[in-house]
């Protein structure tokens, strides 16, 4: 890979990942695993919170400068960069034994997201991305491959990975996203991380959620431009800011952001 000036940040992600991989794979199909409802009605183990208080530990370790936000406790520290992570992004899938789950572990510094890593145990992948360095997959640091978005220039050739469909009703998009699935060569609900990584992987060509939250988002942004896509809000807003994501491939980012407008009233 080359250098980056976010390098050690990156290697450090890998630790973390190394250290919470034995809590998330020790309690993922455990008979005895307590499930939770939080405030917002999405569920929440025990597994989530011990991975996060893992990571917070860590950084307050290695990097107590930087400030921390996260999904499961209240954000720390006021600096210029910010950790965000996602301790089990998909815990939906984790609770039911469905494999398709992941720690995320992103950095943003003065407003972009400049590094990020999405680590899936449960499926032994990883993807990994810090500016400048290029966007990988694989295993570990030293068993990776780079990885790039597809090529594919025409709604009508591409394929569209999205989440639930309701979320697209309730977020006034309904009858544009149906138009959408309609014109595009191929849907499938991947849904979560894997959407983006499968973006980045050129696997599918466009990616897109109708409301997300930070730490669903900071770790991904760094991995989809740096295999040389595009990462916005659904209104263009460049990165994770915008409460939603488009992920494409660059070359079809504009038409899936006309074709994604609220629905007229």
């Amino acid at each position: 890979m080359d250098p980056s000036p976010y390098g050690d940040d990156l290697r450090l992600a890998h630790v973390l990942a190394d250290q919470v991989e034995p809590i998330t794979m020790g309690r993922f199909r455990a008979s005895d695993l307590v499930v939770e409802s939080k405030p917002d009605l999405t569920p929440v183990t025990q597994a989530d919170r011990d991975c996060e208080a893992t990571i917070r530990s860590q950084l307050s370790r290695y990097r107590n400068r930087d400030a921390v936000i996260g999904e499961e406790f209240e954000p720390t520290g006021h600096s210029k960069r910010q950790w965000v992570i996602d301790p089990i992004d998909g815990t939906k899938n984790y609770v039911r034994g469905v494999p398709v789950w992941a720690t995320l572990i992103g950095l943003v510094e003065d407003g972009e997201c400049v590094m990020g890593l999405v680590s899936a145990p449960a499926l032994g992948r990883r993807w990994w991305a810090a500016k400048g360095a290029g966007a990988w997959s694989g295993r570990s640091l030293a068993k990776a491959e780079q990885i790039h978005v597809s090529k594919v220039g025409e709604v009508s050739d591409s394929s569209f990975s999205y989440s639930s469909i309701d979320g697209w009703r309730e977020a006034g998009r309904g009858m544009s996203f149906l138009r959408l699935t309609s014109e595009v060569w191929r849907t499938r609900a991947y849904g979560d991380f894997w959407s983006y990584m499968l973006l980045a992987e050129g696997a599918v060509d466009a990616a897109a959620e109708p409301e997300l939250e930070l730490y669903d988002m900071g770790a991904l942004v760094a991995i989809v431009t740096e295999a040389g896509g595009r990462f916005t809000s659904l209104e263009g807003e460049d990165g994770p800011w915008g409460g939603n994501a488009l992920a494409t491939n660059g070359l079809l980012h504009d038409a899936y952001l006309d074709r994604l407008a609220p629905d007229e009233s």
